[in-house]
């Protein structure tokens, strides 16, 4: 949407008494400097495209991992930092994981979120 539509839809939306909602003040604010918001979005977006390369990056590591069983690590991004949750299934797994997606996200940092479950094997 460009400038001038934003501001053809504030317009509008100040005549039929709607500026107070929501999007109206975003109409609002980008109509009042409308390359901050536009900065920001697009920082947004290519933080979120890095995070998703950088998950995918660490999913594929974890899956050619040929002796860890990654079906429940799960793995979330956000701001570069790499968090893996779930389960795995022994000490070495969880180090195993570790090594892997630390390998793999090249110096981000990578929280472990994970839970040891020797007892249940049934899950596999």
């Amino acid at each position: 949407m460009n400038f001038a539509s934003k501001k053809l839809i504030l317009v509008m939306s100040a005549y039929l008494g709607f500026a107070a909602s929501a999007g109206a003040q975003t109409l609002v604010a980008s109509a009042v400097n409308p390359r901050q918001t536009t900065g920001t979005s697009a920082t947004q977006d290519a933080n979120s495209t890095s995070d998703q390369e950088l998950r995918a990056r660490v999913q594929a590591a974890l899956n050619s991992e040929p002796y860890l069983y990654d079906r429940h690590i799960r793995i979330s991004v956000d701001n570069g930092v790499v968090a893996l949750h779930g389960l795995v299934f022994s000490a070495w797994d969880l180090e195993d994981a570790m090594r892997v997606a630390n390998q793999a996200a090249h110096g981000k940092p990578v929280v472990d979120n994970l839970s040891i479950n020797e007892d249940d094997r049934s899950l596999h």
